[in-house]
């Protein structure tokens, strides 16, 4: 009986516009693919991974459009390709998710890319400056006092960490929660007598794209104690949607939470020599 009233159904042809719409979706995610691994992997310069991103989300775009045209159709026809429409806004609306976002932070948040806890004297990127010398790459030195006005509005939490431990003990600290987070290392200096601050400059990348952001990080002794300042800031682009400050913020915290558990030294105690003997 099923199969009775289901024959003129299948019968009907699938509709072109619904088909359509399924393969710009697939297309749109492969592309996306192939951007990411061109920005991870170093495979071309960014302008071709930016092209490419930039093509895909059209491809998502299209493919909306579409598929909503092959609905009106299906509608009106009677044609096959409700499954294949829905499975292309399904797959539109995922690659379409992350920009959106992007967008909205874009609109909530300064346009600004160079975070520190120190916009006076900000850690300097040493080795990292020739990292950032090539076409569409933010210069190595800091951003200036516009940036750190914005950073001051959107950002007051971001402050200089101050802490209750040695600088050698505090840079020991600091390291291990950048090997935590497998940031490549570039350069790194302890604590010395001849100099006595340490710096780290390594690079991070962004969650999905894998985007590279520069981090500098300096330690310096402050009386029996010292203090740690930080600075993150994105190799390309204007703006950074936020991703600097939530990297130096989760790095403060996890900071003052290492440094809150680690156990004091325990004091050595005066050994005691034996009374001496007067011979008589």
């Amino acid at each position: 009986m099923a199969r009775r009233f289901s024959a003129p159904y299948q019968s009907e042809p699938v509709s072109s516009l619904a088909s359509w719409a399924r393969n710009l979706a697939v297309f749109s995610v492969v592309a996306v693919l192939v951007s990411i691994m061109i920005v991870r992997f170093g495979f071309l310069e960014m302008k071709p991974a930016l092209a490419t991103f930039f093509g895909a989300l059209a491809c998502a775009g299209l493919s909306m459009l579409v598929g909503l045209a092959a609905f009106v159709a299906i509608w009106q026809n009677g044609s096959r390709g409700m499954s294949r429409i829905l499975l292309a806004f399904l797959i539109d609306a995922v690659v379409l998710a992350y920009p959106a976002y992007l967008a909205a932070q874009y609109r909530k948040l300064p346009a600004i890319h160079d975070i520190t806890t120190d916009p006076i004297d900000p850690p300097r990127f040493d080795a990292l400056a020739r990292l950032r010398t090539g076409e569409g790459t933010n210069p190595a030195v800091y951003a200036g006092l516009y940036s750190a006005e914005q950073q001051r509005t959107a950002y007051p939490d971001i402050e200089t960490v101050e802490l209750d431990l040695p600088v050698q003990r505090a840079y020991e600290v600091t390291r291990e929660l950048v090997t935590k987070r497998k940031w490549l290392v570039i350069d790194e200096r302890a604590p010395q007598p001849s100099r006595r601050f340490g710096r780290i400059e390594a690079v991070a990348r962004t969650p999905i794209m894998g985007f590279r952001e520069d981090l500098s990080i300096r330690v310096t002794p402050d009386g029996d104690g010292s203090r740690v300042d930080i600075r993150s800031a994105s190799r390309y682009f204007e703006s950074d949607f936020g991703s600097n400050a939530a990297r130096i913020s989760k790095l403060i915290d996890d900071i003052n939470t290492a440094a809150e558990n680690v156990k004091p030294a325990k004091p050595q105690m005066p050994i005691k020599l034996p009374p001496k003997v007067v011979k008589k």
